[in-house]
């Protein structure tokens, strides 16, 4: 009875234990729901952010300006206490650590990982803050657009100087191990360091510098002068948009616009938006702009709607994402198999402008090495020295070693010692990018991380699909197009940028294969 009675209290005890599994189980997994819930929630919220700043740039009237940082100041703080709700605290705690999130790289673990990540970050932020910087960036970016049009640095200069004192606050308020700069440059490129950003840089520069001197002396042959003559924008724009939907822009879920910047802007899913911006006198300049803001926008519409509203449904990081822009607009746009294709169309589209000028004349003109003051209009050599120039400058005004009122004579003295040449006025000078008047501290480093991670990836996809120039030639761009989906776009937030660039190239980020591109294709 004795022997009995103990298997019976045994059997009982593994039962209940099973029921505790069980009950456990089911918690996590309704809460894992919930999370999901209110993750896609406030996607919908972001999303209407987006839409107001879009219109924003593109079509409001300037008087709305201070109503519309009052709106999107109230949108943030609802987002903010949304994202900081002491619920979604709970909901993380109840799936921390269950079997739903056993496998690092299941979407649930990866959705725990970022939501957590998020919220953490969020909570340490105070909603005044948040909603003191959307208002701000409204009013600045409308500031910014006035005095990039009058060439008015010093009207801009109060709205730069606050908004460089509210991140210098975000910083703080986020914490950081070693500089302030690290917190804001997390929120663009996770993991990434201004310790790392520094040597990489370096190495860049060292061998930038130098490779753009020897240009620089190289004689200009006729051969790469395309005529000055004038391309009507209208032109411009309908074989723009012509050549994107060709790479795969869905146009039934998205739209082009023009603006005082190229942008693209993901609203939610059916709804990805491009700005683009042309100049009679350059047709290069607008187009290689709709390539760069078509690789961002294959990107959003290669991300996996089902997923949309949690991190499997996001991008990487901004430099995976810059990847993408730089490699169609560089990678893809530049060379001679895409004009092979492209260039017949252009010259039935410009017949009497470029019916006399050979394919390769156009070819030379459009990759010439030649520094110049505006950065999106750089050429591949020089772009990155661009960068360097921001990067010194915001890590200067973060920290407070540069006010506002110096940028200008701090910028011509860069680009003096970094490209040898000299802005004639600020509006080609620091007043050339929105980013600053948008509060994006940070964001700069990214452009360069994505020339890195997509000359990387680049040489890679040619290994596995190539020659990819030969399909370029051919019309064919849906093959890279289908094997960036595979490798890049499908896995979401699934992995971190450097463990993505290893995981597909089976090297970790190195600019040594830009540097081997560059020098090869120019040097």
């Amino acid at each position: 009875m004795e022997q009995y009675g103990a298997t019976t209290n045994l059997s009982r005890q593994c039962g209940d234990v099973q029921s505790q599994l069980k009950v456990r189980k089911l918690k996590s997994e309704q809460s894992y729901a919930e999370l999901i819930r209110l993750s896609r929630e406030r996607s919908v919220m972001h999303s209407t952010l987006a839409i107001l700043q879009w219109d924003a740039e593109i079509c409001m009237p300037r008087g709305g300006v201070k109503h519309r940082g009052d709106q999107m100041a109230l949108l943030a703080g609802l987002v903010h206490d949304r994202s900081t709700d002491p619920r979604i605290g709970e909901l993380l705690s109840d799936v921390e650590g269950s079997s739903l999130v056993a496998d690092a790289e299941s979407e649930e673990a990866v959705n725990l990982r970022e939501l957590r990540r998020d919220f953490d970050r969020e909570t340490r932020l105070p909603r005044r803050l948040v909603e003191e910087t959307a208002r701000v960036s409204a009013l600045s970016s409308q500031a910014w657009s006035e005095a990039r049009d009058r060439d008015d640095f010093k009207s801009f200069a109060p709205f730069l100087d606050q908004t460089f004192v509210l991140a210098r606050e975000k910083a703080d308020a986020l914490g950081y191990k070693d500089v302030r700069y690290d917190a804001l440059l997390d929120d663009y490129e996770p993991d990434m360091t201004t310790a790392q950003l520094s040597a990489l840089f370096e190495q860049l520069r060292s061998q930038l510098v130098p490779l753009v001197d020897a240009l620089r002396d190289r004689p200009k042959g006729e051969h790469t002068r395309v005529p000055e003559r004038e391309f009507p924008v209208e032109r411009q724009r309908a074989f723009a948009e012509a050549a994107a939907a060709k790479l795969g822009f869905d146009l039934e879920c998205g739209r082009f616009d023009l603006g005082p910047h190229p942008f693209c802007s993901m609203i939610g899913p059916g709804d990805v938006r491009i700005a683009a911006r042309y100049q009679p006198g350059n047709l290069t300049n607008g187009f290689l702009g709709v390539m760069h803001e078509t690789g961002h926008a294959l990107y959003e519409q290669g991300l996996d709607p089902a997923h949309y509203g949690t991190p499997m449904g996001e991008a990487v990081s901004l430099g995976i994402h810059e990847s993408q822009s730089r490699m169609w607009e560089n990678l893809v746009g530049r060379t001679k198999g895409f004009w092979m294709h492209f260039y017949p169309q252009l010259q039935q589209a410009f017949e009497r402008e470029l019916g006399d000028v050979p394919l390769e004349t156009f070819r030379a003109a459009m990759n010439q090495v030649a520094p110049g003051l505006i950065r999106v209009e750089a050429d591949e050599v020089t772009y990155n020295l661009h960068i360097v120039i921001r990067f010194e400058l915001e890590r200067a005004l973060l920290d407070g070693d540069l006010r506002a009122a110096d940028v200008p004579a701090a910028w011509g003295e860069r680009y003096r010692k970094y490209l040898g040449i000299t802005p004639d006025n600020d509006r080609n000078g620091c007043l050339q990018d929105i980013h600053w008047s948008e509060s994006l501290i940070g964001y700069f480093p990214t452009y360069t991380l994505g020339n890195v991670y997509a000359a990387q990836l680049f040489e890679a996809a040619d290994r596995a699909i190539g020659p990819l120039e030969d399909a370029f030639a051919a019309g064919e761009f849906s093959t890279l197009r289908t094997w960036l989906g595979e490798n890049i776009h499908r896995h979401g937030k699934r992995y971190r940028a450097a463990a993505l660039v290893e995981r597909v190239t089976g090297n970790p980020p190195n600019p040594s294969a830009l540097i081997a591109s560059l020098a090869h294709r120019y040097g």
